[in-house]
């Protein structure tokens, strides 16, 4: 959880100014994940079979959740919103939505 003093470093910031990527991460601990839809075709490069090497065959519109650390880094891709928070929380972590 966020102390007084990391709350208060937010709260001073001007509201057209975005907290930094740093920023984000030190709010929600490395326990804070992020859940985002994302399409297929968006992160095709990144889906290989780690036996084969072969991408894996799935169409381009298909949604995908997306479970990304407090510096946006992406951890988890999945193809259901209930499994991605599952896993996160199995993980002993805490699960946001992003829109």
């Amino acid at each position: 959880m966020a102390n007084e003093n990391e709350t208060n470093r937010f709260a001073d910031r001007s509201r057209r100014e975005a907290p930094s990527t740093r920023e984000l991460a030190e709010l929600g601990g490395k326990k804070l994940v992020y859940v985002r839809t994302v399409l297929a075709c968006e992160v095709l490069d990144d889906l290989v079979d780690d036996d084969t090497g072969a991408v894996i065959d799935i169409p381009g519109d298909t949604t995908l959740y997306s479970v990304h650390s407090g510096d946006g880094q992406r951890i988890a891709l999945v193809g259901d919103r209930a499994l991605a928070f599952a896993a996160a929380r199995q993980h002993e972590m805490n699960p946001v939505s992003v829109h």
